[in-house]
């Protein structure tokens, strides 16, 4: 029986992502609390693709979202991809303080989804307090809701990161806001990889945040972008 064609993913040059393998497209909207805190994520379903290999828009544009109509062209996106290409291991800081319990940043790969925090306390906080075990696992699960993998613990200093347990998908993510529902960026799983236009290797991870906006500074990557334009539009900025 002959192999299947590996998973990945494709950013191809200044379009959209082409997505390879028969990768699973679902949809996940954040679950938050009633003071807006994002505590975790729920599943909608899949999405039915119009073939394989299908392609996702990534200028933001498009008129058939989530897949690419070619906009792009018309468009003229500048889809240059500026996302650092080091392995998150040499950008990752530890926060002070655990118990049982080591707890990594990378910065660069943030996109402020909030899973970090509560109106009470940030996670950088909440590390010094681990040796509370309700705390530990309260950290534990701020971490594995992180969608981009930014956040990442091991068990002791210096450890092999423990990651959550995810398919090998991709998921439409929908944020809730202030203002309502908005689009958030394409949630890559299950250590899926995701290809360069420009040929630059690129570290192949558990967790992965794709920028669907076209607004991105660090493409392709997400970093939040999409949140700030939506809040523009919704208060007619």
């Amino acid at each position: 029986m002959a192999d299947e064609k590996e998973k990945k993913i494709v950013v191809l040059c200044d379009g959209p992502y082409r997505v390879e393998g028969d990768v699973t497209l679902t949809h996940k909207t954040q679950v938050v609390s009633e003071y807006g805190e994002p505590l975790t994520w729920r599943k909608d379903g899949e999405v039915e693709t119009p073939g394989q290999p299908y392609y996702i828009c990534r200028c933001g544009h498009s008129k058939k979202k989530p897949f690419c109509d070619d906009t792009h062209v018309d468009e003229c996106f500048d889809g240059e991809e500026t996302a650092d290409t080091r392995p998150t291991a040499e950008r990752q800081k530890a926060y002070p303080g655990g118990t049982g319990i080591e707890v990594r940043m990378d910065g660069h790969l943030c996109m402020d989804s909030g899973y970090c925090g509560t109106r009470l306390a940030h996670i950088s906080k909440l590390v010094g307090e681990t040796a509370e075990p309700v705390v530990r696992a309260q950290v534990m699960r701020m971490v594995e809701h992180c969608p981009s993998g930014a956040l990442t613990y091991s068990l002791e200093h210096g450890g092999p990161d423990v990651e959550p347990d995810l398919p090998q998908q991709a998921a439409l993510t929908t944020e809730i806001t202030s203002d309502g529902p908005i689009e958030g960026p394409l949630w890559v799983m299950g250590g899926i990889p995701v290809e360069r236009a420009d040929g630059r290797p690129f570290e192949t991870r558990n967790r992965v945040t794709l920028c669907t906006c076209g607004l991105s500074g660090k493409k392709p990557l997400c970093d939040g972008t999409h949140r700030a334009e939506a809040e523009k539009k919704a208060h007619g900025g």
